[in-house]
């Protein structure tokens, strides 16, 4: 009985183990994006209860949405997903993401908040303000990697380290 104990519990993961591959790392989870992506899910969330409870529920499309944006961004970002999909513009699809994010965020919250009374509404409304702060930090963040990125002339950081070590090795050897 012990040896089909001891088996069973080698063939299937622990439950600590698959909750930490779910997690983001901690060094990512402490830099300054991954502490951006998680404020995006949380405000956003908060902001999804709140209008599911208000009288203005029409409006619990915006943050469902972003919330799930905003956590497939953040799952991928930790998990490195984005690195093995080099087709796809990572920064160009976080920036429109987080711009559009915060267009909509600020305006649904200003219609929350002027045009219902209620509690869960304005509730809505002030972490919806919350949330446009926070998507604006980070297409500002992005905005400037984007920059970078277009000055370098469309190379990552690393491709152009590389380029140059391989030049210097050219000259070399001449």
């Amino acid at each position: 009985m012990g040896d089909i104990e001891a088996r069973g519990s080698n063939d299937a993961p622990s439950s600590p183990a698959v909750l930490m591959a779910i997690l983001p790392s901690k060094e990512f989870s402490t830099s300054k994006k991954g502490m951006l992506l998680t404020g995006e899910v949380v405000t956003s969330f908060i902001d999804f209860v709140c209008f599911a409870a208000s009288s203005a529920a029409g409006f619990v499309t915006v943050p469902l949405i972003e919330f799930l944006g905003a956590l497939f961004i953040l799952f991928a970002y930790s998990t490195k997903f984005n690195e093995r999909f080099k087709g796809f513009l990572w920064p160009l699809m976080d920036f429109l993401r987080c711009v559009t994010a915060s267009i909509i965020y600020f305006i649904v919250s200003i219609i929350a908040i002027s045009n219902y009374r209620d509690g869960a509404s304005n509730a809505a409304g002030v972490f919806g303000f919350i949330a446009t702060i926070i998507f604006a930090l980070d297409f500002y963040k992005v905005f400037i990697e984007l920059a970078e990125f277009l000055k370098q002339g469309g190379e990552s950081r690393e491709e152009a380290t590389q380029e140059d070590k391989y030049s210097e090795s050219d000259e070399d050897s001449d």
